[in-house]
C-alpha cells in the first residue's frame, strides 16, 4: 500500500510537472503569436505608409501638386482632342457648303464678341460691294447701316532701330567759334546696342516668364537678329545695379510692417570649381494688407542664402519693427518667437492650409473618415473667411469670434478622442499632433482681424521661383543667385499690384538714366507707376 501510494503521488508529481512545462510552452507560444502579431501589424503599417509615399511621389511628379484642382489642369488632356474637333467642324462647314441649298442643323457658335478690351487698337477693314447701282436702274444706292464684327488679331513682336540723331550748329560769322549740339542722352550700356524697352523684355521673359536667356536668342535669331545669351545676361545685370535703390527702399519700408508672411524655396546654384550644382535657398518675405483693407501696397522681397536653417530666417528680420509673422511648419521658425535669440520675439502663426494638406493627401491613399471629417471643419472656416474678406479688422475679428470660434472649440477634444483611437505610431496621428503642437500658433488669427488663415499669399508669390528654376536648370554663381532674388523682388512686386512689369521696368530705368532725384525715390515704386 505504502509502495502504491508512493508511485501515485510520483505520477502525479509527473503529471503536474508535464502540465506546467505545457503550460509555460503555451505561454511562450502566446506570446511569440503575439509578437508575431505585433510584427505583422508593424510590417502591414510599414507597407501601407510606404504605399502612400509612392503614390505621392506619383501625384507630385505627375500630378497636381495642389489639392485644389485646376480647370485648366483639368481641360488639358482634352486638348488634342478640341484641336480634332475644331477640324472636323472645318470639314463639315466644307461639306455644307458644297450642299448648297440643304439644310443644315445649327452649331453652337464660339464668340467673344463684346468682350474683346477697349484700349484694344481697332483697324476697320471696310468691304463694300462691287457695285452700288440698283439693279433695277434706278440709279445710285443709299447706305441704311451696316454689319460689323469684330477678330482678334496679333502683331508677333518685331524688332526696330531707334537712330539718335544730334545735329551740330555752328556759327559762320564767329569764324567757327560757336557752336552748340544737344547733350548725348545717357544710355544703359555705353554705345551699345539695347533700349531700356528691350532689355525690360529680355528680364521679364527670363525672370517672369520663364524663359530663359539662350531660349531668347534663338527667338531673336528667326528674325535675323544674332544676339548672344552672355549678352543678354550682361544687359540684365547692368539693369539691375541700376535698379538697386529700389529694392533697397522697399526692403526698408517692408521692415516697418508688423503683419508678414514668410516661406523659402530651393534654388539650384553652380558651386564654383567644382562643377556641381548646390542646392541653394531662396526667402520670401510678404506684406500683403488686401484681406482686411489696409492702406500699404503689397510688396514681396526674396532673399538668397545657402541654408535654411533658423538663424538665416533670424538674420534676414534684424532690424524689423516686429509683431506677427505667418509661416508654414518648418521648425526653423521657431527661434523667431524665443526672445534668448530673437532681439524682438515675433508671434508667429501657423497656416491651415499646410495643416489640411496633410489629411487630404493621407485621404488620397487611405480612405479615412478622421480625413473626410477633418477637411470637412476645415472648409467651413475657409467659408467664413470668404464672407470676411477685404473687411476691416474688427468686423473680421468678431466674425470669427462668433463663427469660427466655436467650430475649433470643438475641433480640438475630437482631434484628442481620435489621437487615443489610432496607434501613436501610425501616420494619420502624427497629422493630428503636427496641429496639436501648434495650437496656439493656429488659433492665433482669432483674435486679430489682420491676420489670414494660410500663407497661401506668399506660396503664390513664391511659385515663380520653381518654373524659372525648371527651365532656367540653376544660377551660375551666388552672384547670380542674388540678382535672380532681387530681380524676382521687383517683377513679383509689380505682379502683387497689377502693373506690367516690363513697361515698369523700362519707364523706371529711363527715369533713372535721366538723373530721377533719389530723395523722389517712392515715385518710383511699382504701385506708384501708371502706364
Amino acid at each position: 500500500m505504502g509502495s502504491s501510494g508512493t508511485t501515485s503521488a510520483a505520477r502525479v508529481a509527473e503529471l503536474e510537472r508535464q502540465l506546467a512545462t505545457s503550460e509555460a510552452a503555451r505561454i511562450a507560444a502566446e506570446a511569440r503569436l503575439a509578437a508575431s502579431e505585433a510584427a505583422r501589424a508593424r510590417s502591414e503599417e510599414a507597407l501601407a505608409r510606404l504605399e502612400r509615399m509612392i503614390a505621392q511621389l506619383r501625384r507630385d511628379k505627375f500630378g497636381s501638386r495642389s489639392e485644389k484642382a485646376s480647370p485648366d489642369q483639368q481641360h488639358l488632356p482634352f486638348e488634342d482632342v478640341e484641336v480634332a474637333e475644331g477640324m472636323l467642324e472645318a470639314a463639315s462647314e466644307e461639306v455644307d457648303k458644297a450642299l448648297g441649298d440643304r439644310k443644315t442643323s445649327p452649331r453652337k457658335e464660339k464668340r467673344n464678341k463684346g468682350h474683346l478690351p477697349a484700349h484694344l487698337e481697332r483697324v476697320a477693314q471696310v468691304i463694300e460691294p462691287d457695285s452700288t447701282l440698283c439693279p433695277c436702274g434706278c440709279g445710285e444706292m443709299v447706305k441704311v447701316g451696316e454689319d460689323r464684327s469684330e477678330r482678334l488679331d496679333v502683331i508677333p513682336a518685331r524688332f526696330r532701330v531707334l537712330v539718335t540723331v544730334r545735329p551740330k550748329y555752328l556759327c559762320r560769322s564767329c569764324d567757327g567759334a560757336s557752336h552748340v549740339q544737344a547733350p548725348a542722352p545717357e544710355w544703359l550700356v555705353p554705345r551699345g546696342l539695347p533700349t531700356e524697352a528691350l532689355v525690360a523684355h529680355s528680364m521679364v521673359s527670363k525672370f517672369g516668364d520663364y524663359l530663359p536667356f539662350y531660349r531668347q536668342a534663338d527667338i531673336y535669331r528667326r528674325q535675323g537678329i544674332d544676339l548672344d545669351r552672355s549678352m543678354l545676361a550682361n544687359w540684365s545685370g547692368r539693369a539691375a545695379q541700376l535698379l538697386d535703390p529700389i529694392i533697397d527702399h522697399m526692403i526698408n519700408m517692408l521692415k516697418r510692417s508688423d503683419h508678414l508672411q514668410m516661406d523659402e524655396t530651393t534654388v539650384p546654384v553652380l558651386a564654383p570649381g567644382t562643377g556641381k550644382v548646390r542646392k541653394d535657398y531662396l526667402w520670401a518675405i510678404l506684406r500683403d494688407q488686401r484681406g482686411w483693407g489696409g492702406t500699404d501696397p503689397p510688396m514681396v522681397v526674396f532673399h538668397h542664402s545657402r541654408s535654411r536653417s533658423g538663424k538665416v530666417a533670424r538674420d534676414l528680420l534684424k532690424g524689423f519693427a516686429g509683431g506677427t509673422l505667418m509661416v508654414d511648419g518648418y521648425t526653423g521658425y521657431d527661434s523667431l518667437a524665443d526672445p534668448k535669440q530673437t532681439a524682438r520675439p515675433w508671434d508667429i502663426a501657423y497656416c491651415w492650409t499646410h495643416w489640411r494638406r496633410r489629411f487630404v493627401k493621407f485621404g488620397q491613399d487611405t480612405p479615412s473618415p478622421i480625413c473626410e471629417e477633418m477637411v470637412a471643419r476645415v472648409s467651413q472656416l475657409y467659408a467664413i473667411e470668404k464672407e470676411i474678406r477685404g473687411k476691416d479688422p474688427e468686423t473680421r475679428r468678431a466674425v470669427r469670434q462668433k463663427l469660427s470660434k466655436p467650430i475649433i472649440d470643438a475641433l480640438l477634444p475630437w482631434l484628442e478622442a481620435r489621437l487615443q483611437d489610432l496607434s501613436s505610431a501610425s501616420d494619420l496621428a502624427r497629422h493630428i499632433r503636427y496641429g496639436l503642437k501648434r495650437w496656439d500658433g493656429l488659433t492665433r488669427f482669432l483674435s486679430d482681424g489682420r491676420l489670414e488663415m494660410d500663407t497661401n499669399g506668399v506660396e503664390n508669390a513664391i511659385r515663380p521661383i520653381p518654373l524659372t528654376r525648371k527651365n532656367a536648370l540653376f544660377a551660375g554663381s551666388d552672384d547670380g543667385a542674388e540678382t535672380w532674388a532681387r530681380i524676382a523682388s521687383l517683377i513679383g512686386t509689380c505682379r502683387l499690384n497689377r502693373v506690367n512689369p516690363e513697361a515698369y521696368v523700362a519707364a523706371t530705368l529711363r527715369k533713372i538714366l535721366d538723373q530721377h532725384m533719389q530723395s523722389d525715390i517712392d515715385e518710383l515704386m511699382p504701385w506708384s507707376f501708371a502706364e
